[in-house]
């Protein structure tokens, strides 16, 4: 198995079988072995840094009725709220303060929030931070809207495919939703030219590891900016109620796989990864990560973005959460920055 990661490390490639067999048979000893090498890629390109991105989860409505997700349409007991573009921009100010230069907008597909109020609050945070990056992840749109967006000043732009094959898609998914309509997006998103990120939950329902190696193959293909997974957690008031959660020592092991795959890729320690294990976010900076996301939602609202259950840093406030996290990444060698945090071969290329 070890001789496969060296090959990974070399090609930054593998063929179907060969991921599948890693995944299917991974180990303790063989996930040290592959950490190891995925730090050393990692410092190539980041050297020590960890790039904060202030996370604002706007509105937790949505129109979908995704089975795995907490605030899907049909859940009744969610708590539903929507910032206003001043409470998006106070939180942008909390943020900026606290040395935050990127500025994730997070929501539910809400058709409140129109193409003339994205644009609205995009060009206002641009105008008010022109040194800052807006990343937007607010679900599927046509090609015109995500140009609107762009054309706003937006930069980045978050979209899970969740997972790359059609039949698994459908099993967490309604009928309404479909892969190919996803796939569409996040190509029409680099098309545009925003900075794209894809990404999957690891072990959701039903997931094989053949659907995981699959996941590689598609990321590989597509060539994003960005990697967001992190573990299938359940939520209590959805369908999926009663599904084992997704393990810390497989999502770990798919991140340092991911950093082989693609040496140079935006890679978040997610938050989810530190709801089921007290060191999760460190321990995925050791895989191979580079990114975490702080929120900086209102303590008003963090409670009721409840994707999974029991979801961490509902009661922090920003600065607070900012130095938690700083002196977390401290106490294993790495240092939180004051930057857009941009993939690397942008910034070599001033591409913004």
């Amino acid at each position: 198995m070890k001789k496969l990661i060296d090959k990974l490390e070399q090609n930054n490639s593998l063929s179907f079988d060969e991921y599948t067999a890693l995944i299917r048979g991974f180990t303790p000893d063989l996930s040290e072995y592959l950490f190891e090498k995925a730090r050393r890629i990692r410092h190539l390109f980041y050297g020590h840094d960890v790039y904060i991105r202030g996370l604002i989860e706007f509105t937790n409505y949505c129109k979908n009725d995704c089975l795995y997700c907490g605030i899907r349409r049909s859940n009744p007991n969610a708590q539903r709220y929507r910032l206003s573009e001043k409470e998006i921009l106070d939180c942008c100010a909390l943020g900026y303060k606290s040395g935050f230069r990127t500025f994730v907008l997070q929501g539910g597909e809400d058709t409140y929030f129109t193409d003339d109020r994205i644009v609205s609050i995009v060009s206002s945070i641009k105008k008010a931070y022109p040194d800052c990056a807006v990343t937007l992840s607010i679900g599927e749109k046509s090609r015109e809207s995500y140009k609107k967006f762009y054309d706003a000043g937006a930069d980045r732009y978050l979209l899970r495919h969740e997972t790359a094959n059609a039949i698994h898609y459908s099993k967490l998914h309604p009928s309404d939703l479909t892969l190919q309509n996803r796939i569409r997006c996040l190509y029409d998103l680099k098309e545009i030219g925003y900075q794209a990120g894809c990404g999957f939950m690891v072990g959701s329902p039903y997931q094989t590891a053949e659907n995981l190696a699959e996941d590689i193959l598609f990321i590989k293909k597509f060539q994003p900016h960005m990697v967001g997974i992190g573990p299938f957690i359940a939520q209590h008031d959805t369908p999926f109620r009663d599904m084992h959660n997704g393990t810390l020592e497989l999502t770990l092991f798919m991140l340092g796989l991911i950093r082989l795959t693609l040496p140079e890729v935006l890679l978040p320690s997610t938050t989810a990864l530190g709801t089921i294990h007290p060191k999760g976010r460190e321990l995925g900076i050791l895989a191979g990560a580079n990114v975490v996301m702080p929120n900086l939602s209102p303590l008003s609202v963090r409670k009721k973005y409840l994707l999974y259950d029991n979801k961490i840093c509902t009661g922090e406030e920003a600065a607070e959460c900012r130095n938690c996290l700083e002196m977390r990444m401290k106490s294993i060698g790495y240092e939180t920055v004051v930057s857009r945090g941009d993939h690397v071969l942008l910034t070599a290329n001033q591409s913004y």
